[in-house]
Parts: C-alpha cells; sequence; structure tokens
C-alpha cells in the first residue's frame, strides 16, 4: 500500500499487519484458481500497489490481480472475483466505502468462481445472525458475478483491439 493511499500516512513502506493480510489473501485466492500443473516449473508473482485505500482493498487487489494474470494468458479454472458486503443500519450494502466499513458493522469479503459456483474466499469481520449471513453473502455473490462479466468485457474488447491492430 502506498504511504498515501489512507488518510493517515503509513511510516512503513511494507511488512505492515495489513499488506501481509492483503498479500495472504490474495495468494490463497488466486491459488484456488490458477491452474499451476500446466505449468510446473513456473514462478508467478503478483504485485499490486494499492493508491487509495477506500474500503474494499482486499477485494479491489483480488480484481486487479485477476484481470492482469487473464490479461497476460495465464491459464485459470475460472475468472476468480471478489466484493464485500455488510449490514448497517438494518439494511444489507454492497461494496463499503471507508466510512460504511468503520462504521462498526458486520461486512462479508467473498473470493468466487462464477462458472463454476464456488466460492474460494470468505472473511467475516463480526458476529450475524444466519438468516442475515445469507443475505449479505448472497449480495456480494451476486456482485462478484457482476464483476466477472465487466471483466469479461474488458478482456474481450482488449483482444478486439488486439487484432484489430495485428491487421494494420
Amino acid at each position: 500500500m502506498a504511504n498515501f493511499s489512507t488518510g493517515d500516512r503509513k511510516r512503513k513502506p511494507k511488512g505492515d499487519r495489513r499488506s501481509t493480510e492483503i498479500s495472504l489473501v490474495i495468494r490463497q485466492t488466486m491459488e484456488a484458481c490458477i491452474l499451476t500443473h500446466l505449468m510446473p516449473r513456473s514462478q508467478i508473482d503478483i504485485y499490486v500497489q494499492v493508491l487509495q485505500a477506500d474500503g474494499g482493498t482486499r477485494s479491489a487487489c483480488i480484481n486487479a490481480a485477476t484481470l492482469a494474470l487473464a490479461d497476460a494468458g495465464i491459464p485459470m479454472r475460472d475468472l476468480v472475483t471478489s466484493c464485500s458486503s455488510g449490514y448497517l443500519n438494518s439494511t444489507p450494502l454492497l461494496d463499503l466505502n471507508y466510512l460504511e466499513d468503520s462504521a462498526g458493522g458486520p461486512d462479508v469479503t467473498v473470493g468466487f468462481l462464477p462458472k463454476l459456483d464456488r466460492v474460494t474466499l470468505l472473511q467475516m469481520d463480526a458476529k450475524l445472525p444466519v438468516d442475515i449471513v445469507e443475505n449479505v453473502m448472497q449480495l456480494a455473490i451476486e456482485g462478484c458475478k457482476a464483476i466477472a462479466t465487466y471483466i469479461r468485457e474488458v478482456l474481450l474488447e482488449n483482444t478486439k483491439q488486439l487484432e484489430y491492430r495485428r491487421g494494420l
């Protein structure tokens, strides 16, 4: 995370607890979708630089990494997308911003493989009744599906542009 990514300037440029947690989450989520057996002697390094941390940082990092890996042609089972949702003032919310996230309500971060209909990441920061967890989690999954659709559109448009340039 960049020193200027949050309202409070960070003193340690790397190695802080939040960056370590995000790195671990990205690694675990990506390992669930990358087809590593197709590249037995390869190493894939993923570097993500957060320029503005305004809530949903973990999800934004996972979505950026997915787009970068797909654009680079890394074989994956499916695009893994991530979205957070929360519950504030008796209302389920999708993609919490910093103010909503820091208001103290419970939130859930979900990593999802849309074509396989499989959850690869589930983090919940507070206790919630079961019926509310299901609603909040379903909201996050719907957000993940929408993000996957958008990422596929971006990749398709990028492919069309490359084919057009090659034809010139």
